[in-house]
């Protein structure tokens, strides 16, 4: 079986194991306080052009995009997204649990638009019966989107003036952002995305680590109290040190770069190969995530030797389909599912 299902399937890159196992009878102060969460810290904000920053290490998404949320929200505020922001769609009322709200903004390409944020604020506040409703506190956004696209940096931009202007705190879910990095033709840079959003998450999980995510503000004050409350949410890891060195080897030599362009040239073959032999696509995306439309006898068959995502419920005769690549994804992969297509 041929694995295209996700990014996360195969344990960590060679490079970061290997570093485990180095340490791994070192013994070191817990919850993040050793050196190597200090050193990893230093070598992100360093990577990021932030001179007084703060980094936080949690171990997966959803736990913490909770955290980020909760802690950047009053108990009347709520979290303003795209309809299909994973927050939104595939995190089992994660951010409802936590007492915040998710508001939802239509969006046809998965993006939050700064017109389109400026509309609905308006709105609410043009609304008599406003402070009987759930303020909008803040903006999560996620780089790629959910579908694929990717913001760029006339709309990353012009999205961080009208937060700024509105006073909203802008967060970006960066679980894949190391092939939002890597793809070809984008304009955005790591150093654009710390300096237009307030706080945002670089993915380790999708990213060739075991686990792990690695919060990042340039604005320290607006995660006050952080530790705490990511122990409150249950999410503070005892052996933190995992965390710091998986994260200081990801940011070490140049591997963060080097998983995600070697996704992304995965990414770009396998797409070459769908349509090549006259499939359609589903979505145009340029990351990891490649969207397919199959016969429904294809994918049956496919599904046989290749693992992928059915995108959405079944069609009658034709279904989306998602294929993904990452770190372990290889040229030969890519050979096996075009002889089989």
């Amino acid at each position: 079986m041929v694995n295209f299902e996700c990014d996360y399937s195969r344990g960590a890159h060679p490079r970061i194991m290997e570093r485990l196992m180095a340490t791994n009878m070192e013994a070191t102060p817990g919850y993040g306080l050793d050196k190597y969460c200090h050193h990893a810290e230093s070598l992100i904000l360093d990577e990021c052009g932030i001179s007084e920053g703060k980094v936080y290490f949690l171990t997966g998404g959803t736990q913490t995009n909770a955290c980020v949320i909760d802690a950047l929200l009053r108990p009347h505020q709520g979290v303003v997204c795209a309809e299909s922001a994973h927050i939104n769609v595939h995190e089992a009322g994660a951010i409802e649990a936590s007492g915040h709200k998710v508001l939802v903004l239509p969006s046809s390409d998965g993006k939050v638009h700064a017109n389109a944020l400026r509309k609905y604020v308006e709105d609410f506040y043009a609304d008599a019966t406003y402070e009987h409703c759930v303020f909008p506190g803040m903006v999560y956004i996620s780089h790629p989107t959910e579908i694929g696209t990717l913001y760029t940096l006339d709309e990353l931009e012009a999205l961080s003036r009208e937060c700024g202007r509105l006073g909203l705190p802008l967060f970006m879910d960066g679980a894949r952002l190391i092939y939002a990095l890597a793809a070809e033709d984008t304009d955005m840079t790591l150093r654009d995305v710390a300096r237009l959003c307030d706080v945002f998450y670089i993915g380790g999980t999708k990213a060739g680590t075991l686990f792990g995510e690695a919060v990042v503000t340039r604005r320290p004050g607006l995660l006050s109290h952080f530790f705490t409350l990511v122990k409150r949410h249950g999410a503070l890891l005892a052996k933190g040190r995992l965390l710091g060195v998986q994260f200081e080897t990801l940011f070490s030599d140049g591997l963060y770069k080097e998983i995600g362009r070697h996704a992304i040239d995965m990414a770009m073959m396998l797409k070459s190969a769908f349509v090549g032999k006259g499939y359609r696509l589903y979505i145009d995306s340029p990351t990891n995530q490649q969207f397919i439309v199959l016969p429904n006898e294809v994918m049956d068959r496919l599904a046989g030797y290749v693992s992928f995502a059915v995108w959405g419920i079944r069609g009658e005769s034709e279904t989306p389909v998602r294929f993904v690549t990452d770190w372990s994804t290889s040229e030969n992969d890519i050979k096996v599912l075009i002889s089989l297509l």
